[in-house]
């Protein structure tokens, strides 16, 4: 097996100090390998949110170390920072975060246009992330003649268009509905399916089920680490 796309080695992340020092991470040490799908749950309070931004490259460390596909982030300056984030991590949010009275299709090129990418290149690729998740008829559409759950795969299309070497979700169910949720899952199966790794931050057991791998957090730390057969795969499918 190849190097991990995330490999971090005892992590702390420490806030205040003296009385008031808060230790937000405790020590946590994780691996993510090529290919896997990942969810990361814990309750408030567990340390789950400090971890993405760790992850994310939006936060750094007090002590540890983070390898992101091999590149140690904490030697980058701030320019490497903002250009791995921008090639290595796929972001999607709780929020949608497009950009209003602009198409689908215009807000999944965004992250291609800062790279100096030609523009019928960009378009393309752009329309191959839509139909990667189902909505390559409506990349025209703009925000507001969306729902909500397709405004999260728009959200998806864009997080994958840079060809990342992970899909770093936080919360990305939290603002849908049931339905919209198991759409968006059935997309993240069907990436992972074809080999992405995803890891997925949520406080939503029935979304935790449907990664290969359930990490749980607690008090900053590893609680648990275990493998799990996922639930619910393929089984909107027909129904």
């Amino acid at each position: 097996m190849g190097r991990p796309v995330l490999d971090v080695r005892e992590l702390t992340k420490v806030y205040g100090e003296g009385d008031t020092e808060i230790r937000a991470l405790d020590g946590v040490s994780l691996a993510v390998e090529r290919g896997e799908y990942v969810a990361v749950m814990g309750s408030s309070g567990s340390g789950k949110s400090t971890l993405m931004n760790i992850l994310g490259c939006l936060d750094v460390p007090t002590t540890g170390t983070y390898l992101l596909d091999g590149v140690d982030v904490g030697s980058l300056s701030d320019a490497q920072l903002a250009l791995a984030r921008n090639r290595l991590i796929g972001f999607v949010f709780q929020a949608f975060n497009l950009i209003p009275r602009t198409s689908a299709v215009a807000n999944v090129e965004l992250p291609l246009a800062y790279s100096g990418m030609r523009a019928a290149e960009r378009r393309r690729r752009a329309m191959f992330s839509l139909d990667l998740v189902g909505l390559a008829d409506r990349a025209e559409h703009e925000p507001s003649r969306l729902s909500g759950g397709q405004q999260q795969r728009v959200a998806v299309a864009r997080a994958l268009v840079t060809e990342p070497a992970l899909l770093l979700a936080d919360e990305p169910t939290g603002n849908l509905d049931s339905h919209a949720t198991e759409d968006l899952l059935a997309v993240f199966d069907e990436l992972n399916a074809a080999g992405r790794t995803i890891v997925l931050i949520t406080h939503e057991n029935e979304v935790g089920a449907r990664a290969d791998r359930l990490i749980t957090l607690f008090d900053g730390r590893v609680a648990g680490d275990i493998r799990q057969e996922p639930s619910g795969r393929h089984a909107a499918a027909g129904v």
